[in-house]
């Protein structure tokens, strides 16, 4: 099992660029950050100083969308950095949450993303691509390979993932759902004629390692609250009981009033006062690093390749070194 490092792109860059340092040193091998414009710094200048200062880390947007940039940009972007660092990132994309709704602008629609993940990569990899409606080319890519790999949630996003994505990012790390979701993309990658046993599946959440299980909750409640706010789309698209999505997934956003992107992903969030305890146990990895190993055997008998840790917590650095010390080991046999 592979670990990436997810984290938010705050000023200073430079503690961004050291703590994916230390991560590369305890043994993660990807390093991720989240992707919103107006919300944190401009993340492709962040990761041309973070490939500059590790050897082998890959790095990308978890997640970037097809609409806060042009395709032949966000590629041109991409395969610059290939170009200088020898292949070492990879597309994390999805519809666009707060990069587009802190904008005042929608999420893409579907349609709309599978276009840009065959565009992207292909551009990037120095083939032709159409780009709304104009054919085109980099011409200065030579050896470029970009995975592309998408997030998801519902059913027919699963579906675009397994027919047209390199991997699938989860960003929630129950094993329950875990498995349907997983299933749902190898389904959909048979389907469409494609090895479903090549799309890397990549589950993200976060991880606080230590005894207080009280304080880890508090400091990692934020995240149901990002999922909720996901899950809250879902349920205004198929309905609470539709059968379509899991209601182990749907059923604890009943009390949720609202969501600020100004706390987006953040340690105390007001607006995730609706997130039970149980879902946060179920959502993230919290305990001694032995809860942890036991979780993630779990995920990766379920056909999971990669854990991302969302870092975003007042325990940043304990928990990079918790796991070089004692949870990759255990897990990267």
């Amino acid at each position: 099992m592979d670990f990436g490092l997810v984290l938010q792109t705050d000023p200073p860059a430079s503690r961004v660029i050291s703590l994916m340092k230390r991560a590369e040193r305890n043994g993660f091998t990807h390093g991720w950050t989240f992707d919103s414009a107006v919300l944190w710094q401009e993340p492709f200048v962040v990761y041309s100083q973070i490939l500059a200062n590790t050897t082998t880390l890959k790095v990308g947007p978890m997640v970037t969308n097809p609409g806060t940039r042009t395709w032949e940009v966000t590629a041109s972007t991409f395969a610059t950095l290939n170009d200088m660092f020898g292949n070492r990132t990879v597309c994390g994309i999805g519809r666009g949450d707060s990069a587009m709704r802190v904008a005042g602008r929608k999420p893409n629609t579907l349609a709309r993303l599978g276009e840009a993940i065959d565009a992207i990569r292909d551009l990037a990899e120095g083939r032709e691509a159409e780009v709304d409606g104009q054919r085109m080319r980099l011409p200065w890519v030579r050896d470029g390979e970009l995975p592309v790999w998408m997030a998801a949630y519902g059913p027919k996003a699963l579906a675009l993932t397994g027919q047209k994505a390199d991997g699938f990012i989860l960003q929630l790390a129950d094993p329950f759902l875990t498995e349907w979701m997983v299933k749902a993309v190898r389904h959909a990658a048979a389907e469409a004629g494609r090895d479903p046993d090549a799309i890397t599946v990549c589950v993200a959440a976060p991880a606080y390692v230590g005894d207080d299980l009280a304080h880890a909750r508090e400091q990692c409640r934020w995240f149901g609250g990002m999922v909720g706010n996901h899950v809250a789309d879902l349920v205004s698209r198929y309905g609470e009981h539709s059968g379509m999505v899991p209601e182990a997934l749907t059923d604890y956003i009943k009390g949720r009033e609202g969501y600020d992107y100004s706390h987006h992903g953040r340690a105390g969030n007001p607006s995730t006062d609706f997130v039970p305890d149980e879902i946060v146990d179920r959502f993230c990895l919290l305990g001694p690093p032995e809860a942890h190993i036991e979780k993630l055997r779990a995920l990766r008998d379920l056909g999971v390749d990669q854990f991302a840790v969302y870092d975003m917590h007042d325990a940043q650095e304990t928990t990079i070194d918790a796991y070089g010390a004692e949870i990759i080991p255990a897990l990267g046999d």
